[in-house]
């Protein structure tokens, strides 16, 4: 069923920052696809809580480390919504706090692969659907990088950090390339937010143990990230490409 109302998907939005970004996306008007890899039961809350609230909204699954799986999730979208006018490069991966000296090559490549090709994927399936002379409309994309690209996250997940320094690196250079299809390309930088992937990787009290280090002595929380992401999509950042929120209390 193609829609009239703008068209927005967010990858990794079962839970945490994605679904905050899915939800608020509602709210102001978007039917959202919501994508996660896993958690069936987890995205299709979100998606209940989208149309019990009167919104449009649909669960897919894809894991962002294959190709073939994104290809189906925006071929999925297209045929339902007919469009596509903002995507929301949010999955990402983590894994078990360790130094470099640690880390084996498949734990490297799991991160990069979801991190790194994944959001490399979906902006050329979102640049090929919205650029104008693609038949597009053109759109906005935000990608979701981590303050750890600036930090580098030693002693834990400098792995986790180097993706998000690519993912930074492509918003920039991806911004230049499609100003003139109307795609606007830019990035979150998310500081410490209370979600549950500290205790998927290990350490549920990070954001606890790390407060005292933040300027405004607090987490932060999925809404305040998703505020920031919905402002890049909307006309009020028309002027705005290849540039960075940082969501992080000052840190």
């Amino acid at each position: 069923m193609a829609t009239q109302s703008k068209v927005m998907l967010v990858t990794g939005a079962s839970r945490g920052i994605g679904a905050a970004v899915a939800l608020l996306a509602a709210s102001r008007g978007y039917a959202v696809c919501v994508n996660y890899h896993r958690r069936s039961d987890a995205a299709g809350a979100v998606v209940q809580a989208i149309r019990e609230q009167g919104g449009e909204a649909m669960a897919v699954q894809a894991d962002m480390a294959r190709e073939d799986q994104i290809l189906a999730l925006f071929e999925h979208v297209q045929e339902t919504y007919g469009r596509l006018d903002a995507l929301i490069n949010n999955a990402g991966v983590l894994d078990l706090q360790a130094k470099v000296e640690q880390m084996s090559v498949q734990r490297i490549r799991r991160i990069l692969d979801t991190n790194v090709l994944g959001v490399f994927l979906c902006c050329r399936e979102a640049v090929r659907r919205m650029a104008p002379r693609h038949g597009g409309r053109g759109g906005a994309i935000v990608n979701l990088s981590s303050m750890a690209a600036r930090l580098g996250s030693p002693n834990e997940y400098v792995d986790y950090a180097a993706s998000k320094g690519a993912v930074d690196t492509l918003t920039v250079g991806l911004a230049k390339e499609v100003a003139g299809d109307g795609i606007r390309v830019n990035a979150v930088r998310p500081g410490l937010i209370r979600t549950d992937i500290h205790a998927d990787c290990g350490e549920p009290g990070r954001v606890d143990r790390l407060s005292a280090s933040i300027p405004l002595q607090r987490g932060g929380t999925p809404e305040e990230v998703a505020a920031a992401v919905l402002w890049l999509c909307s006309d009020e950042a028309s002027y705005t490409t290849g540039t960075f929120i940082d969501v992080s209390g000052g840190r």
